[in-house]
């Protein structure tokens, strides 16, 4: 009996198909990041209540082209988040690092806050609402961006209670808390913007400022608040966080 061979399959190189892998890799972040910039359009237009209907019709597709690129809604919304995120700490470095006094410093982290939340409201009650994830998640977009300003904030006032040989031992504790604050604020403005941004940065800063006040004077020293803040250069204020 004759023996038939099989063909033999030909093989692509191990570098080609790297290659192509890579490229199908790009090209699906590139579509996902094109789905998330369509759906922070449709929120700004349809409010934080928005729908998946109205986000594929803002990106032109199908509600099946959308799944095939996130695995829920919930993944979609932590993507939304994440961009969110991104967004505000892009805003919030240039403050945080930029130098100044110590009243100048808080009166520019605080206007910059708000600054985001007032040009992207309906964003902000999306994320934090979080009515669209359709099951729990475990990242929570509202608790990256407190935790990554209060870790900043920490550092800068570490460094500061640190330059003036105070106890920086409460300084986690206190930047939580003062991030808490001006985000309950910023909650409750954004909701009845009873007064004007300046407004509310200003009294924010002062109660700011009275806290860090308390402290220095609890340990005997009084500084003028419009004196410059002088830190190390190669102090980082902002590491580089995974969001």
């Amino acid at each position: 009996m004759s023996h038939i061979s099989r063909p033999v399959k030909a093989t692509q190189p191990q570098g080609r198909n790297d290659a192509r892998r890579e490229r199908w890799k790009g090209h699906r972040q590139a579509r996902r990041a094109e789905f998330v910039e369509a759906a922070i359009r449709a929120i700004g237009d349809y409010g934080a209540e928005v729908g998946m209907d109205d986000i594929a019709a803002e990106a032109g597709v199908s509600k099946p082209v959308l799944y095939r690129h996130f695995s829920d809604k919930s993944d979609l919304y932590l993507a939304v988040g994440e961009w969110g995120t991104n967004l505000l700490m892009e805003r919030i470095r240039p403050a945080l690092e930029q130098g100044g006094t110590v009243r100048e410093r808080i009166e520019r982290i605080v206007s910059t806050y708000l600054g985001v939340i007032e040009e992207y409201p309906e964003l902000y009650r999306f994320v934090v609402r979080r009515n669209f994830a359709d099951r729990p998640v475990q990242t929570d977009p509202v608790s990256t961006e407190k935790t990554i300003i209060a870790n900043s904030l920490s550092r800068l006032l570490g460094e500061y209670l640190r330059s003036l040989e105070l106890d920086s031992g409460g300084v986690e504790a206190w930047s939580h808390g003062l991030v808490g604050m001006v985000q309950a604020s910023g909650d409750w403005w954004l909701e009845r913007h009873s007064m004007s941004r300046d407004d509310l940065t200003e009294y924010l800063t002062k109660i700011i400022w009275f806290a860090i006040d308390g402290v220095l004077r609890s340990g005997g020293i009084v500084i003028d608040p419009d004196q410059p803040l002088e830190l190390p250069p190669d102090l980082k204020l902002v590491e580089n966080e995974d969001v």
